[in-house]
């Protein structure tokens, strides 16, 4: 992609931190040095969790960081519209894509089944739970869905594909499948696509050149690289950064209020704390 876009994409569940501050402060500063443009997103398809007020005041916070976007919710654009919730058509339309060429296939194994069959102890203490393949029905068992229904779907991965990418900030990095990750959701029973399938559907349309995210989402690139490669899509650059971590050096949550924009911005603290996090 010849022109620079990048996006921010903050999900309405609580009040944004300085977590949320820095990515996107440096989400901002590589589309200007890039003469490009910058997509506010609201990733809000969590119906049980995100909140109107939260959208309203992720909108708020980050203007009053100074941080600006060219398209968004609020501004639109081009490519709208600019929450997730509101893209449902779209999501249906790359279930579909992904549905007619094998890639993807209907799951009724509850959590409880998967880590039932985890038995193993070195399966247990593994951060991520690898689906395991003798859960995946044949072939033939996607084809009579028109529409996902009421089921979770699932991305059938290769077996013990290894799977790399060069990380603007963070250098190579490589997952291997069926090790680091197995078979993952792509829409979930309550009729919404996960964050996986939404957000690699949306940069896509949105025409995103560089992802720019914390570095908790790098396996998340690995199983998203895999989306791509079905879809026969482009991908975008990817640069992921350190995450910010409290004073016990734990990352930060939502729910550590005292660390949010909101509260720092109202104790005037904020201007302060932007140059720590830089330093």
């Amino acid at each position: 992609m010849s022109e620079y876009r990048g996006r921010i994409a903050p999900t309405p569940t609580g009040y944004l931190h300085l977590g949320h501050a820095r990515t996107f402060l440096v989400a901002q500063k590589r589309a200007l040095e890039n003469g490009g443009t910058l997509i506010f997103r609201n990733e809000d398809l969590d119906k049980a969790r995100c909140k109107k007020e939260f959208i309203t005041a992720s909108l708020k916070d980050l203007k009053d960081c100074d941080i600006a976007w060219d398209e968004g919710p609020d501004v639109g654009g081009p490519f709208g519209p600019y929450s997730q919730s509101e893209r449902l058509d779209w999501y249906l339309e790359v279930w579909s894509k992904l549905k007619g060429a094998g890639f993807i296939y209907p799951c009724n194994k509850s959590r409880k089944d998967v880590q039932n069959a985890l038995s193993a102890p070195h399966e247990a203490q593994n951060k991520e739970q690898i689906f395991p393949i003798e859960f995946r029905p044949s072939s033939e068992a996607a084809k009579n869905f028109d529409s996902p229904g009421d089921t979770n779907w699932r991305f059938r991965v290769p077996n013990s594909v290894e799977v790399s990418f060069f990380d603007e900030n963070l250098g190579k990095h490589s997952y291997t499948t069926l090790k680091d990750f197995g078979d993952f959701l792509v829409w979930r029973r309550d009729g919404m696509p996960s964050y996986e399938m939404a957000v690699v559907a949306d940069d896509h349309a949105m025409k995103i050149s560089e992802v720019v995210r914390g570095e908790d989402l790098l396996l998340s690139t690995a199983r998203q690289l895999l989306i791509y490669k079905a879809l026969n899509w482009p991908t975008p650059a990817f640069f992921h950064c350190r995450l910010v971590k409290d004073e016990n050096g734990k990352r930060l949550a939502k729910r550590n209020k005292s660390l949010s924009i909101r509260s720092l911005i109202d104790q005037n603290k904020w201007l302060e704390t932007k140059k720590g996090l830089f330093s």
